[in-house]
């Protein structure tokens, strides 16, 4: 199975520290955020991976290059000032990624996920990952039911972890450009396409600084402060 890292975004919660560095490439626990990832990926035996990038993209072509050093190989989409949000991003990265179910993780997300248990296609057009609602989204995203089966209403309600393994069929009919994944999912849950599991492991959405300070105390660092340096 191949994998794809999404790190286009302009990280915007991040700022001041994205302004200069591309959020993928900010550090916690002495790497950056997405080489966790690729190491991850590497363990599971996962080492074809595609990475979209935007904002400062050379600097992510340059730190990981083709990827050999953490034993994957790395294929880039480069994507317009802007990007292309999840959906067209994707799309875009398709004729790399194949025709076979692939996963997707979002950059900005750390997680203790088993990767090597993902392997298998999932049962209909997606297979998210869920995890319990944390401070900055109470309200959550989605509805797991007994079955596994993901619903758009409902309740309880998860938040969306940002891991999850697609089939190219769930980008059928969909135009090249700017636009979102979420709609192409509730229109997939509406049709009983859409399984899901429930992560109880650790989890993190490092979108703002603080919650990299989380990370950093989480992963042993003894100075995890933002530095002057960084701003």
């Amino acid at each position: 199975m191949k994998a794809m890292i999404l790190a286009a975004g302009r990280g915007e919660r991040m700022r001041p520290l994205t302004d200069r560095t591309p959020k993928p490439l900010l550090e916690a626990g002495g790497q950056p955020l997405i080489v966790h990832h690729l190491r991850a990926l590497a363990v599971a035996g996962i080492r074809e991976l595609v990475i979209n990038h935007a904002h400062l993209g050379a600097q992510i072509e340059a730190t990981l290059g083709d990827g050999s050093r953490f034993g994957v190989r790395i294929r880039y989409s480069p994507e317009p000032e802007g990007a292309l949000e999840t959906g067209g991003g994707i799309l875009q990265a398709l004729p790399l990624l194949g025709e076979a179910p692939f996963l997707v993780i979002n950059g900005d997300v750390w997680a203790d996920v088993d990767y090597a248990a993902l392997a298998a296609a999932p049962e209909g057009l997606a297979h998210l990952m869920l995890v319990d609602n944390p401070p900055h989204h109470p309200e959550g995203d989605f509805h797991l039911d007994a079955a596994g089966r993901v619903h758009a209403e409902d309740s309880p309600r998860l938040t969306f972890g940002g891991i999850g393994v697609y089939r190219p069929e769930l980008f059928a009919g969909c135009r090249p450009g700017r636009f979102p994944l979420a709609p192409l999912l509730r229109n997939a849950m509406a049709a009983g396409q859409v399984t899901g599991w429930h992560h109880h492991g650790d989890w993190i959405d490092v979108g703002t600084p603080e919650r990299l300070v989380q990370l950093r105390r989480r992963l042993g660092e003894t100075s995890p402060d933002i530095s002057p340096a960084e701003r």
